[in-house]
């Protein structure tokens, strides 16, 4: 298959106004539908949105407005997120009988209420009752006094979570001894860290969002920020004017990002942006193979930046004799697309003189990510796409502050400022915390529930999340959660994996939301801007600042040197988040809506200079993976109208597509005799998934399915080597139902 210049509208729908008629978001009628489900507290929710950072991507956006365009911005990602900081407190005399909490889905717990008071359930308990503060904290303190630091672990979610909450969290389980904290960026962009760190010495984007405006391509692998990352699009549609040419390399034609209605720009909410110019359908897995393809003629050709490889790269030799040694016809089949369709790509590339190249969790969430993510870096360095103005490689984030938490060191392989963990970087940090630092590497977030089911844990102090949503095999992923003898849960509203039925007892703690945080909070968005959201008065119930919670439970775990922990107030945490990690100094400072500082500048790595030991980056060559078998598919996982696993609604207004939809190429769906709404099942070497045929343009031998959803036919335990997140993909065979 070759590339395709996406073609957009018919004449007359470049006349239907908003839209209408086609499948599409309907963005004003949705935002009606919002105002009245916050009805009961306007007030607020205007608070939240005039005066507070967003807490829905991590694009950015303080109060209505950023630091890339003039104008408002107000997405739905972020007005369906809402409610949760507005709504009342739950009816908690519903959580004494946990069998029928556990028959309701996500969407009804949600729909409950905020968690107002601690509550308990013991071992054996039809359900929880409600205790006092002290009682919690002593019981869970008292558990882990009692046990090997190795047997605790702490989990940070990416929910609303400023990086105060991220910095407290790993300081109060190092202070208890402990290495074994992680957080959501493990199960997304952690090969996306890996392999920038080894590259380019950074963990982060290179560039900012305004170099969009500056550059003649932005790519976007396994990326679909129509859904992901709505604002963006607003960038697209400027920079589209001013020259900006749009390229998927995804198997998937997004229709968003084929078309989308800017609802905050008049020209785009009534008459639409066409986005994607170009179309790469490789297949899901393809990309390293498809790349190589691509190198391979850039290095042929000389269409690469020698001068700039030879004095600021090591390792182009190696590379480019991997390319060359490859053969057409491996990497063909490898990547789904034909030679001369690499070709065009490279053509492209070679035209332009500047280029942003951006992927996410379609490049990260494989075995391979991190090789993935190589190939992406290495191609950029051969164009010399790094440290300067429209140039830059940028792993766009999906989630409030989750860039932030590896940066607070909120990781089990990182400190504070993604130093790794070593005995010399131990010492330091001991050093300055005045209490010993462990120095062994802590379990990542995968590997707390592996350690769950082996008995290896005590206590599971998840602070939001929902482990049995977020990974493969949910079954086992309950039935290891199930054993721990305290499991902690800490959130705002409540999620079916508190009522898993428990060998031990589970205690459940109510937070304060991001806008409620004492002293307000600061969130670091996609391109390294940290942004302060000043506190927003609001108390529900017995809630509490999350990272108040961590750091009263560290004072009763070790009462006698409780006053090392410093960090009184938000106001004297970030004074030591500003001396502990020196790129963020400057937070400090903060203190009140618009203040942000974009550590590093608009470019790191500028004018080639890399912070690595020799100040060089490093080309790498990768593995080829192994292409899929005959008679067999790819099915991936995607997003519908959802925020992580809280699902909105049952369609996904940018498809069309239900929750049971089978995404399907007419390709594939011929010669099997299926046609749309055709019931089918998905078998894999795990168990079976069915649901109804869903054309779509895709890369043929590729299926995708709704998360959380298809997690039931995903084996566990494959992890990518360089950032140990999971492998969310399925090789299957298709039974026609």
């Amino acid at each position: 298959m070759s590339s395709h210049a996406v073609s957009h509208r018919r004449p007359w729908q470049a006349w239907a106004p908003f839209g209408l008629g086609q499948v599409k978001p309907t963005h004003f009628r949705d935002m009606t539908k919002i105002v009245w489900e916050n009805r009961d507290n306007l007030g607020y929710a205007w608070k939240v949105i005039s005066k507070g950072v967003c807490d829905g991507c991590a694009l950015g956006v303080a109060g209505l407005h950023d630091w890339t365009v003039k104008g408002p911005h107000l997405c739905m990602t972020r007005l369906n997120l809402l409610r949760l900081n507005t709504m009342p407190e739950l009816d908690h005399r519903l959580l004494a009988d946990a069998a029928a909490m556990a028959q309701l889905d996500n969407q009804q717990l949600r729909k409950l209420g905020r968690l107002a008071y601690p509550m308990l359930r013991r071992r054996g308990d039809k359900g929880f009752q409600r205790i006092t503060w002290d009682t919690a904290l002593d019981l869970t303190a008292e558990k882990i006094r009692a046990s090997d630091p190795h047997r605790v672990a702490f989990f940070v979610t990416s929910r609303g979570v400023t990086n105060e909450v991220y910095y407290m969290a790993q300081k109060a389980a190092r202070f208890i001894g402990t290495n074994h904290i992680d957080n959501a960026a493990r199960l997304c962009h952690s090969p996306s860290g890996a392999a920038m760190k080894a590259t380019l010495g950074v963990t982060a984007t290179t560039c900012s969002y305004r170099d969009w405006y500056e550059a003649d391509v932005v790519v976007f692998f396994g990326s679909n920020p129509a859904n992901d990352q709505p604002v963006s699009t607003k960038y697209l549609h400027e920079a589209k004017k001013r020259g900006l040419k749009v390229v998927l390399v995804n198997p998937l034609l997004e229709p968003g990002m084929k078309r989308y209605w800017v609802p905050s720009n008049l020209d785009s909410a009534v008459f639409g942006t066409d986005i994607a110019d170009y179309w790469y359908p490789v297949t899901q897995g393809g990309d390293i193979a498809f790349l190589y393809g691509v190198l391979k003629v850039l290095f042929e050709e000389g269409w690469v930046d020698r001068s700039f490889i030879e004095a600021k790269c090591a390792g182009w030799p190696e590379l480019q004799e991997r390319a060359a040694a490859l053969e057409w016809p491996d990497l063909e089949k490898a990547s789904g697309l034909s030679r001369a369709t690499m070709r065009d790509f490279a053509e492209l590339l070679h035209r332009a003189k500047k280029g942003v190249l951006v992927w996410s969790m379609g490049i990260t969430q494989h075995p391979h990510g991190a090789d993935g993510v190589q190939m992406v870096l290495n191609l950029a360095l051969t164009q010399n796409w790094v440290g300067r103005d429209g140039c830059g490689v940028m792993p766009i984030r999906g989630h409030s502050s989750v860039q932030g938490g590896a940066e607070m060191g909120a990781y089990s392989t990182a400190f504070p400022g993604t130093k790794p963990v070593t005995p010399e970087n131990a010492r330091a940090l001991s050093g300055e915390y005045g209490f010993p630092v462990p120095d062994w590497p802590g379990l990542t977030a995968v590997e707390m529930v592996e350690g769950c089911a082996r008995g290896e844990l005590d206590v599971f102090y998840c602070l939001g999340g929902n482990f049995l949503r977020t990974l493969p095999e949910p079954a086992y992923v309950a039935a290891a959660m199930a054993k721990v003898p305290l499991r902690v849960h800490q959130d705002i509203i409540l999620t079916d994996q508190m009522f898993i039925e428990p060998e031990g007892d589970v205690l459940l703690l109510p937070a304060k939301t991001r806008y409620e945080q004492d002293d307000g909070g600061t969130e670091t968005s996609t391109e390294r801007r940290v942004m302060f959201s000043p506190e927003l008065p609001r108390q529900v119930g017995e809630a509490r600042a999350e990272w108040k919670i961590l750091r009263d439970l560290a004072a009763r775990v070790h009462p006698e040197r409780a006053s090392q922990l410093g960090c009184e107030d938000g106001w004297k945490m970030r004074e030591e988040i500003a001396r502990v990690v020196p790129a963020y100094e400057g937070v400090q400072h903060l203190r009140k809506i618009g203040d942000a500082f974009q550590y590093g500048g608009p470019h790191l790595c500028a004018g080639g200079v890399f912070p690595t030991v020799d100040g060089k980056a490093r080309l790498r060559a990768v593995a080829l993976p192994v292409p899929l078998e005959d008679g067999y598919f790819f099915v991936s996982t995607r997003r519908g109208k959802q925020f992580n696993t809280l699902i909105y609604a049952e369609i996904d207004p940018l498809t069309g597509a239900g929750r049971d939809a089978v995404f399907m190429s007419g390709e594939d769906a011929g010669p099997l005799h299926l046609k749309a709404g055709d019931r089918i099942a998905l078998v894999s070497d795990l168990g079976r998934y069915e649901g109804r045929v869903f054309l779509a343009d895709l890369a043929p031998r590729n299926l995708q399915i709704m998360w959380p959803e298809g997690n039931t036919i995903i084996r566990r335990g494959v992890v990518d080597k360089g950032g140990g997140v999971p492998d969310y993909n399925a090789r299957v065979r298709i039974e026609v139902l």
